[in-house]
């Protein structure tokens, strides 16, 4: 790795309206229908990448989380839709509930992650995954357990986040899969800094991508992405009951084969919101300088930033980020 050539890039305070943005265009599955019903009919169009073993990356939350995805959606998809799968996890960087395997299984119990096993993927070690074109890295540290699956959901709370600005398919699974002590080491802490959060802006959201390029390359096909937009607080579901309070309106369920597409999409509905339904998530966006989440996956050749957003409830019918929240409500418990 050049040592000179680890210059950030730029501009992730800026966001870049969809005229601007050139190539080519993915599908994007779309519904409003925020029910178990509507996990399951959304998965319909994406599922069938899913082969083998399969492994459902999700944020199974702090201890009493208030926001993450209802654990009664995910058990009617899991049983119904894939009776063999795990839940995939890996324990946390700092300390908490989740920070030893043992806390974590307590952790998991708590909040009824219960119904089908749950993987620990760092519990037995690590192992390295290369990262191709990386700019920080030619390889991440990860669970071990990531060698034993076959193909991944990854499952995502689509929320705001205090370092990634907001947290996608793209984190779910860069800094879901990376091990707790050595790889989250690696993407927020510059070897010898004696402050853990230390890397902020837009190297942050690099190394965090180019960890997400690391476990999308590994299972290649075989991952697809589902991002739920609702409880969108400005926290991340690692803050658990001390998350802000939610103000942003809840939105739907998004799917896609293209997990650029998927994240762009979901800030694309974001912005498309009036101003105050969305000056919090677009202010904590834009202050970590989290938009270069989505301009480092297109320069990685992660996906497409271009997409068409498919309204599953209207017979496939290709709709604009603004007709798809133009009926939002304003947030209520």
């Amino acid at each position: 790795m050049d040592e000179n050539k680890k210059i950030p890039g730029t501009g992730g305070d800026k966001y870049i309206p969809y005229e601007e943005r050139a190539g080519e265009e993915s599908k994007v599955y779309f519904t409003r229908d925020l029910s178990a019903d509507g996990l399951r009919r959304i998965f319909a169009r994406v599922g069938g990448k899913l082969t083998g073993r399969v492994a459902v990356k999700l944020h199974t939350g702090e201890a009493h989380g208030p926001n993450i995805i209802p654990r009664p959606w995910v058990e009617a998809l899991i049983k119904n839709e894939l009776p063999d799968a795990h839940i995939v996890e890996t324990n946390t960087y700092y300390e908490g509930d989740r920070y030893t395997t043992e806390q974590h299984r307590e952790t998991l119990k708590v909040n009824g992650w219960t119904f089908c096993p749950v993987d620990i993927m760092d519990e037995d070690g690590t192992v390295l995954l290369p990262v191709k074109d990386g700019k920080w890295f030619d390889e991440m540290s990860m669970g071990k357990n990531i060698l034993n699956y076959d193909s991944m959901l990854a499952l995502t709370h689509f929320k705001g986040h205090s370092k990634g600005g907001f947290g996608g398919s793209n984190k779910n699974i860069a800094i879901g899969c990376a091990d707790g002590r050595i790889g989250k080491k690696m993407i927020h802490t510059t070897p010898g800094s004696d402050d853990m959060w230390d890397i902020s802006y837009e190297e942050f959201m690099e190394r965090m991508t180019e960890s997400g390029k690391a476990v999308a390359d590994h299972f290649g096909e075989r991952i697809v992405f589902i991002n739920v937009m609702r409880n969108m607080s400005v926290s991340c579901d690692c803050e658990g009951t001390a998350a802000e309070p939610v103000v942003t309106p809840n939105v739907g369920i998004l799917a896609s084969l293209d997990i650029l597409a998927v994240d762009q999409a979901c800030v694309d509905l974001v912005y498309s919101m009036k101003p105050e339904e969305n000056k919090a998530l677009v202010e904590r966006m834009e202050s970590r300088h989290g938009l270069r989440q989505l301009t480092y996956m297109k320069e990685l050749g992660m996906g497409n930033d271009r997409y068409k957003l498919i309204d599953i409830d209207n017979n496939d019918a290709v709709i604009s980020c603004a007709e798809a929240v133009k009926d939002v409500k304003p947030f209520t418990e």
